[in-house]
């Protein structure tokens, strides 16, 4: 991929994730298990668990997405493997754990993604709050895997061409 292109893509993603962070961090400082768990439910409580703790490791892998980026468009000479390395990073880490996340409180269903419909499905019925936080998320992470499908495949498949171990 082209130099401008790479840094490019890098700038926008690194846009992206500093919004990510943002609400992220906004929620996760404002909201606490007790004030989701209004009911007292058992089955919510660990569903909000697993909610909360996916959130929290989403935070810390974009938090080092961010800063990564960060290193990579503020170096003197822009390093392109670099970059397209740290952005195939993003793109594993981020937005595949934001799409799968390990206690699949919510999935995406691609049934919805024509017809403007939300994609994200619950497992449980949540809260406003975690709604409309994951609801936002995902337009975000959306367009972020759009703009880095080339990293789930291509890059792979160019560096393994170049004997390269990934």
């Amino acid at each position: 991929m082209a130099v401008f292109n790479v840094k490019n893509t890098c700038e926008t993603t690194r846009t992206k994730l500093k919004e990510a962070i943002a609400k992220l961090e906004l929620f996760l400082n404002t909201y606490a298990l007790s004030q989701l768990n209004v009911e007292k439910d058992p089955a919510m409580d660990e569903f909000y668990r697993g909610y909360l703790s996916d959130a929290r490791h989403l935070l810390v892998f974009c938090e080092v997405a961010y800063e990564k980026l960060g290193v990579s468009l503020r170096r003197p000479n822009f390093n392109v493997d670099y970059a397209e390395r740290t952005l195939y990073d993003v793109y594993h880490n981020c937005v595949s754990n934001f799409f799968y996340p390990k206690n699949e409180c919510y999935s995406e269903d691609g049934r919805y993604a024509y017809t403007g419909q939300d994609a994200i499905r619950f497992r449980k019925k949540p809260s406003r709050e975690v709604r409309d936080l994951t609801v936002e998320l995902s337009k975000i992470f959306e367009e972020m895997r759009e703009d880095l499908s080339y990293y789930e495949t291509d890059y792979i498949t160019q560096k393994r061409m170049q004997g390269e171990r990934v």
